[in-house]
């Protein structure tokens, strides 16, 4: 049986997406987490299969229109993908339990939302004070800077799913400033498969991946996506970025509250448990 509301919140988030070019991790994993209650590390591991399903739609949109540098793709792709198997591993020999899974999820994703909402709303005035300094960059200095930010963003993406979106499109701008911004879109597009299926294989591998839940929200995303991509050019994009990036601030909030008060609830239990 097929849950609408999962089609719907599919729909949603992949209107969002195309108009906005926003990941879809910033919205899906705290709708997966909040609204459905399930466990964070499956939220995470389903989300990032279902990001590199949707985005390699959107990177072959971006390759017939010739709009994706490689050599910026390859550069944080040598960067991202080892950052992503090291935190894996990482992740599978700290042998985390439900809870510990739960906290750190929660934290990191906490942390890649605010900064996605930073680079949203401030994209323009960092753009702004560091373009000329950045233009002045030699081509080594530029492809190393890349690398650490593919190092970065593989570690933040493989633990919460988030950052290849916004985040990506920010650092591609201040590194690669005389590239126009179809390609930077595309080229952040087109990096952002890579890692998200190597990222959701590990969270496969590792048994925190819904696949049922995974079918069900690209039934509703992929026409979302569509949809949204047509209706970019009619929305004022200052409107857009500025209400998504107030959605992603109080889901951070919310995701902090419950982390806080879970966190609490847990302290105030062993307390009361060592006093008897």
């Amino acid at each position: 049986m097929i849950d609408p509301l999962y089609v719907a919140s599919g729909f949603g988030v992949g209107l969002l997406v195309g108009m906005t070019g926003v990941g879809g991790g910033s919205l899906m994993t705290p709708l997966l987490i909040l609204l459905f209650g399930i466990h964070p590390s499956t939220a995470v591991g389903t989300d990032l299969l279902y990001a590199a399903a949707t985005k390699t739609g959107g990177s072959l949109v971006h390759g017939v229109a010739r709009s994706i540098h490689w050599p910026a793709v390859i550069r944080l792709a040598s960067g991202s993908i080892p950052a992503s198997v090291v935190t894996l591993l990482v992740l599978w020999q700290l042998e985390l339990n439900g809870e510990a899974a739960r906290s750190l999820v929660n934290l990191v994703l906490c942390f890649a939302l605010i900064l996605t909402a930073t680079s949203l709303i401030f994209r323009k005035a960092i753009m702004d004070r560091y373009r000329q300094r950045m233009e002045r960059l030699g081509a080594s200095t530029t492809g190393n800077a890349t690398v650490l930010v593919g190092v970065a963003l593989g570690v933040l993406v493989s633990i919460s799913s988030v950052g290849a979106g916004a985040v990506g499109v920010t650092a591609l701008l201040l590194l690669y400033p005389r590239l126009p911004m179809a390609s930077i879109v595309g080229s952040d597009i087109a990096h952002a498969v890579p890692l998200t299926l190597v990222a959701g294989i590990g969270h496969w591998a590792l048994g925190s991946v819904d696949w049922a839940l995974m079918g069900v929200l690209l039934i509703g995303s992929l026409p979302g996506i569509v949809i949204g991509s047509y209706c970019a050019v009619r929305v004022p994009e200052t409107v857009l970025r500025l209400l998504l990036a107030t959605v992603l601030v109080l889901v951070a909030g919310k995701l902090g509250f419950n982390e806080l008060h879970l966190s609490t609830a847990s302290i105030a239990a062993v307390t009361g448990s060592a006093a008897h």
